[in-house]
């Protein structure tokens, strides 16, 4: 007789000793998106399920469209790591993390297949109806995790999840010549964008000094919605890109 998953899509249970309770009073309110970063689908699969890598996530996605749950949606899975958004840190007690097997760049980064996709996006789909998340709330590692991760990466296609209603996306603003803002800048413009980017949701402060952190916050912003260029420079397709996505929030405190 087979386990009952938690997602109504056809999926099955593998099941993962790494995991604990969810923080007293959390609910679940995001989903994180991650690759999985190893040479294959199933070394990844004997990390997540081994005790001493105390590594976990959810769900994993397998090149195929295969999906295995191998932690139960209740309870704290182990994916996030270090993390914030909005001010939150403890990401792992208020999210859904779902695995997707890529080699990632460590190991010969390449486009996901058409059928993992599609998985992703029925599951995902399924959790944020069933949790009632909303779809700036589905996010990548490297948006929680900027100065730690490259997650799920620029191959990862977004807008194909924007299409199908899950998370927030906007079509990027075309990239143009001229340089704006780099490392070492300093002053009010730069103060700004870090305004910018931390109320869209990144752990910035606002300095007005350009310094490494920024770099790495407008890297991972760039990769996740403004993938064409990934190179921490502010040019006029991140500043705008970015504006467009702050104004398709429905509030500054959502």
């Amino acid at each position: 007789m087979s386990v009952a998953t938690d997602t109504g899509i056809e999926a099955r249970v593998h099941p993962s000793p790494n995991h604990g309770e969810r923080a007293p009073g959390m609910h679940i309110d995001m989903v994180v998106l991650h690759y999985t970063g190893m040479r294959s689908g199933e070394e990844a699969l004997q990390r997540l399920c081994d005790p001493r890598a105390e590594v976990s996530a959810h769900y994993l996605v397998h090149e195929d469209g295969t999906v295995l749950q191998c932690v139960p949606e209740a309870r704290r899975a182990w994916h996030a790591g270090r993390s914030s958004w909005k001010g939150q840190s403890d990401i792992n007690s208020r999210s859904i993390g779902v695995e997707i097997v890529n080699p990632g760049h460590e190991f010969g980064y390449c486009p996901f297949p058409v059928a993992q996709i599609d998985a992703v996006i029925a599951l995902v789909d399924d959790i944020c109806r069933r949790h009632n998340i909303q779809p700036w709330r589905v996010l990548g590692h490297s948006d929680v995790a900027p100065d730690r991760k490259e997650d799920p990466g620029e191959l990862f296609p977004w807008d194909k999840l924007s299409d199908a209603g899950i998370g927030l996306y906007v079509k990027p603003f075309p990239i143009q010549s001229g340089l704006f803002m780099q490392e070492g800048d300093h002053g009010q413009p730069v103060e700004a964008i870090q305004s910018m980017l931390g109320v869209f949701g990144y752990d910035l402060d606002v300095t007005g000094a350009f310094d490494g952190q920024t770099r790495k916050v407008v890297t991972a912003f760039q990769r996740h919605f403004r993938p064409e260029r990934v190179d921490g420079v502010v040019d006029r397709s991140t500043v705008e890109t970015l504006n467009a996505l702050l104004r398709k929030l429905p509030s500054l405190s959502e």
